[in-house]
């Protein structure tokens, strides 16, 4: 049996939270988690509308019924088969709609926040670890940096944004001890983070982003 390739045109979606304008002071790009779709993901956000913050929110590139053959439909970013092809897939597409999104803005200083939700967080930080999109700010909630990343080898690349990991309390996907290795591998590789922590479980909580983006604001 012989295995080929075979690079196609695809449509893929993303959705915004209003057009960019010249009142756009910050761009918010966030990627859902596993199992989640963009359109319900964004409004997560809706408290971020004051008129100066552009939410944008990219979909993963696979969709599938959650149950069955029928019914609710969600998508995820990328399975362990042929996931080197995945994620080349996604970082183009992620690039392509960031290109898209930073051409139709007035306001070339408006500060670039990158937020990941679980499985959302490693695909962000293989996102930006392309080099070919920037982010201000980075933000990892309710996950962490991929397994399989060299931060060593990235170190220069992230030291240039700020980075915050969001964790719940009571997140039933991440127990303290592996919140307390992640920080200390973060430490050894001398990566710059801090850690904000809510009482809440696997969720995007309304108060907590608005605190995180207070502090990204420096208010």
């Amino acid at each position: 049996m012989l295995k080929k390739n075979l690079i196609i045109p695809k449509t893929a979606r993303y959705f915004l939270s209003a057009e960019p304008s010249g009142d756009t002071e910050e761009i918010w790009f966030v990627c859902h988690g596993y199992a989640q779709l963009a359109n319900y993901f964004i409004k997560n956000f809706e408290a971020l509308n004051n008129g100066k913050v552009l939410v944008v929110a990219p979909e993963g590139l696979h969709r599938f019924y959650w149950n069955g053959f029928s019914g609710k439909i969600v998508a995820s970013w990328m399975t362990k088969e042929d996931r080197e092809d995945d994620i080349r897939d996604y970082v183009n597409y992620l690039d392509s709609v960031y290109t898209e999104v930073l051409s139709q803005l007035k306001n070339k200083t408006a500060k670039i926040t990158v937020l990941g939700f679980s499985q959302g967080t490693a695909t962000v930080c293989r996102w930006l670890a392309n080099n070919r999109s920037h982010a201000d700010n980075l933000v990892l909630w309710a996950g962490a940096f991929p397994a399989d990343m060299d931060l060593q080898l990235n170190k220069a690349l992230f030291e240039k944004m700020r980075t915050v990991l969001v964790i719940g309390d009571q997140d039933e996907f991440i127990k303290e001890e592996q919140v307390k290795e992640h920080e200390q591998l973060l430490d050894e590789n001398g990566t710059s983070h801090e850690l904000l922590r809510f009482a809440g479980k696997h969720e995007i909580k309304e108060e907590t982003l608005l605190q995180l983006a207070s502090r990204l604001r420096g208010d």
